[in-house]
This record gives C-alpha cells, sequence and structure tokens, in this order.
C-alpha cells in the first residue's frame, strides 16, 4: 500500500506513522542507529509491503494490470488500493478520514531521529499539500501516479494509471477488499504479538 494505506496500519500511533514512512527511504538491515520507535516504523514497513507483495489476491491483480502497467503494475496497485481505502474507510476506522488525516498532518517529530533529507523534504511536502486527502478522488490517484512516474528511474506507462483504475475499477475494488479482510487481523495479530513480547 502507499501512504495512507502505511499509516493507516499503524495502530493508531502518529510517531510510528511517521516512522513507518521513514521506512521507505531506509536501505539495509543494520537499524541500530535509529531510536527504538524508528525502527519499529521501519520493520512495520518493511512487513506491510512484504505482506502485499506475497498476498494471493494481490500478485492476480498485478498479473492482470501487467499488460497495461509494465514493471509497475505493483506501484499502481499500492496507489489504487490507497483510493479505495479512502473512500471506504468508514468501513476500517470508527474516526473520521479528515480528523484522523488532521493528527497525523499536526504532528511534529523530532527532525534529527530522521536523518534522511529526501525523506524530510516528501514528508513536507506531503503535508503542505495535503496529498492524502486527495486520495479520494481520481484526481488525487492521477496526481500520485504522475508524481510516482516521474521519480521512476526507467521508462514507464505509470502516467496511465487512473485510465488503468478506471477500466478496471470493480476488478481493483474487490482485490482490496479481500485483501483488507486478511490483512487486518494479521497486523491486529502482529501489533498484540509485539505488545505481549
Amino acid at each position: 500500500m502507499n501512504f495512507l494505506g502505511h499509516i493507516y496500519f499503524s495502530n493508531g500511533d502518529p510517531e510510528l506513522m511517521h516512522a513507518n514512512l521513514f521506512g521507505d527511504f531506509v536501505k539495509g538491515r543494520n537499524l541500530d542507529r535509529y531510536l527504538p520507535k524508528v525502527r519499529e516504523g521501519i520493520i512495520l514497513h518493511r512487513k506491510i509491503d512484504s505482506y502485499i507483495g506475497q498476498h494471493p489476491g494481490v500478485r492476480e491483480l498485478m498479473f492482470r494490470l501487467s499488460p497495461s502497467l509494465p514493471k509497475v503494475a505493483g506501484i499502481a496497485v499500492d496507489i489504487y488500493f490507497d483510493h479505495f481505502l479512502a473512500i471506504h474507510w468508514q468501513d476500517f476506522h470508527a474516526e473520521p478520514l479528515t480528523s484522523f488525516l488532521e493528527t497525523f498532518y499536526g504532528h511534529r517529530i523530532n527532525e534529527e531521529h530522521y536523518p534522511d533529507e529526501l525523506f524530510l523534504q516528501t514528508l513536507f511536502r506531503l503535508k503542505k499539500g495535503r496529498w492524502l486527502s486527495g486520495y479520494a478522488h481520481l484526481d488525487g490517484i492521477e496526481g500520485a501516479c504522475i508524481g510516482v512516474s516521474r521519480r521512476i528511474s526507467f521508462p514507464n506507462s505509470l502516467m496511465n494509471g487512473r485510465m488503468v483504475l478506471e477500466d478496471n475499477y470493480k476488478l481493483v475494488e474487490e482485490a482490496f477488499f479481500n485483501y483488507m479482510d486478511d490483512a487486518i487481523p494479521y497486523f491486529n495479530s502482529y501489533f498484540r504479538t509485539n505488545e505481549e513480547s
């Protein structure tokens, strides 16, 4: 999942939400330089990426979309799932999406704990532009696809991501719900296990 999915699966903890997003900017296995909460977020980010990448329904969806989105179907699915999480938010969270996002937007981190300038710049732009608030709209998804497409180092068709979503809307929506049916209990169990250990 993309930004919204990662913060959704952060157990309602604003600092963990930020540490989770930071995980996308961290390479390697040695995380000793980071504070415990930041390490927890990096590990969670990788767990989310691994889980969605191995989910059978998601893999089938990526296969179905690959002819239209060669090499970037997985990236598109991450963005698409954020769209469906946004429009069906009330099915998955008791707090309205607007107030949930305001809590996230308003949380201030200690930048010294996140030593990566690209992450801090991205976080600043994300919050200033209220990117996540636009995921419920196809215009927001189009903007996300175009933005990510430009950052990919090879020629790609993600610029067409909105059109591909519109052409496969019900297919992607069904795959999203199937994924969430499995992911929610999985991550609930993940957090319970971590709290008990």
